[in-house]
């Protein structure tokens, strides 16, 4: 599969996306929860990939939940870069801030909008994600 890669601004924590899709061709998601408010990304995912979140030292990365708990948003502790969040489930899930990928000028598509996931309960956003995030998984590569 063809790789897209990215990191944090330190380079602390890396990102790869394996996808059949072109940049062109995966979503852009716009969420307006408070987090995404605040940290402005713009997200993708591919059901069909496999997003794999690269670092060495565990103290680089914050791992915050908010709302329902159910993922980790993964911030380099070093520089601040929200660069992934990842549900880690049985079979652990995951959507990118795809401006931290070197390719993040070429996703094309035009936003779609949310506003927010507050009437969500548990299953309904586990459901919602099974569907439309990358399978994910997180390597500490113990560097």
């Amino acid at each position: 599969m063809p790789m897209l890669r990215g990191s944090c601004h330190c380079g602390a924590l890396s990102i790869e996306l394996a996808t059949m899709r072109e940049p062109s061709q995966l979503p852009v998601r716009l969420c307006g929860c408070t987090f995404c408010l605040k940290h402005r990304p713009r997200y993708t995912s591919d059901p069909d990939g496999l997003v794999t979140v690269r670092f060495a030292d565990e103290s680089k990365v914050i791992r915050y939940r908010f709302g329902l708990r159910l993922a980790d948003f993964l911030i380099c502790a070093a520089c601040g870069v929200f660069v992934a969040a990842v549900e880690p489930d049985s079979t652990p899930r995951g959507v990118i801030n795809l401006d931290v990928l070197e390719r993040a000028a070429d996703f094309t598509a035009e936003p779609t909008r949310f506003t927010a996931y507050d009437s969500e309960d548990a299953a309904a956003r586990k459901a919602r994600r099974a569907k439309n995030w990358t399978p994910a998984r997180i390597d500490v590569t113990g560097g």
